[in-house]
């Protein structure tokens, strides 16, 4: 059986992370996840299997993993993954594809997101600091899901979005 729960991939198995433009929670992420889990059930790469699996956080960040270790995803079956989703996309009310965005959590919690000059500009404001947690979706492996997703923006490449002190 090709999908594994997330957690039994190797921190060195490759990540693809995908971020909702709007949340996707109840039904839409149930349908989401539904068909996401369908397709990676008999995803395949030159007609091999991939070792696979997703994990889903905040009801916006989608990673799917394959343990190429085991199976190495070709050009065709990740554009396979692509294509799924693109066609989700419609159905969800929200772009999961190359918004290029940049996401944070805001002082209450919740996942705040802009484009680059509206993230600059709450810095600017003081909204968003060097502290504060931002989530970095061109991470490539299931190790930097786990440990970097999620890390301080002064710890981050958002740093260089960040006024300059001093």
């Amino acid at each position: 059986m090709p999908l594994v729960p997330f957690a039994a991939l190797p921190d060195e198995a490759r990540v693809w992370v995908f971020s909702a433009a709007a949340p996707v929670t109840g039904a839409a992420a149930d349908v989401l996840l539904r068909d996401v889990d369908e397709h990676l059930a008999r995803w395949r790469a030159h007609g091999m299997p991939l070792v696979c699996a997703r994990d889903w956080r905040d009801d916006r960040f989608l990673a799917v993993g394959v343990d190429e270790a085991a199976s190495h995803a070709s050009g065709c079956s990740i554009d396979a993954l692509f294509h799924v989703l693109h066609g989700l996309e419609t159905q969800l009310g929200t772009s999961l594809l190359g918004n290029g965005a940049v996401y944070w959590r805001d002082a209450g919690g919740a996942v705040s997101i802009a484009d680059r000059p509206a993230f600059r500009a709450a810095a600017a404001a003081g909204a968003v600091t060097a502290e504060t947690p931002v989530f970095d979706p061109t991470i490539t492996s299931v190790g930097a899901w786990r440990r970097e997703f999620e890390k301080p923006a002064g710890a981050s490449w958002h740093a260089r979005l960040l006024p300059q002190v001093g």
